[in-house]
């Protein structure tokens, strides 16, 4: 058993230690609630700026833009009010039309969409369809490599919206 002034001499020389600054890791990922299949992540951002910054990367990354949609105002055009929703499409013919040629019926969830919404609590969030369950869905299995990269953009391009 080590003596006191042993402990004591540890933890001195355990306090000198210089103090490196860490760069917070972005939030996690996580499951919608009573929505299969969904993925989103939270924004550090008001919502016009996560609108505008997942426009951005997508532009950045040279991914096609297809549309946006104010799913809020066309809500106030039925007269039908709703917490502020844009749906963004979007996608890389290249990649998303390998999807069609294993299954046709994959253009229902192609282009990609992202959805950024405000919660009840004012709270901001992206989210999209893991594409995990995309390929379950339409029962494709001969492109694991494509969709293992489409969520890695997908999850980059939502990363790049949410945080400051």
């Amino acid at each position: 058993m080590p003596k006191v002034p042993h402990l004591i001499a540890l933890w001195l020389a355990a306090c000198t230690l210089p103090v490196v600054a860490v760069k917070a890791l972005p939030p996690a990922p996580v499951a919608a609630p009573r929505a299969e299949g969904i993925i989103r992540l939270l924004s550090s951002n008001d919502f016009d700026r996560t609108v505008t910054r997942l426009k951005a990367d997508v532009a950045a990354k040279g991914i096609r833009f297809f549309d946006q949609i104010d799913q809020t105002a066309l809500g106030a055009g039925a007269d039908l009010k709703i917490r502020r929703s844009t749906l963004v499409l979007f996608g890389n013919p290249p990649l998303g039309v390998q999807f069609l040629q294993s299954n046709p019926y994959a253009g229902l969830d192609w282009p990609v969409r992202m959805l950024v919404i405000e919660e009840a609590d004012g709270s901001i969030w992206v989210a999209w369809t893991d594409f995990g369950y995309i390929a379950n869905r339409y029962s494709i299995g001969d492109r694991a490599a494509q969709f293992k990269m489409a969520s890695e953009v997908a999850q980059s391009i939502a990363t790049a919206a949410t945080s400051h």
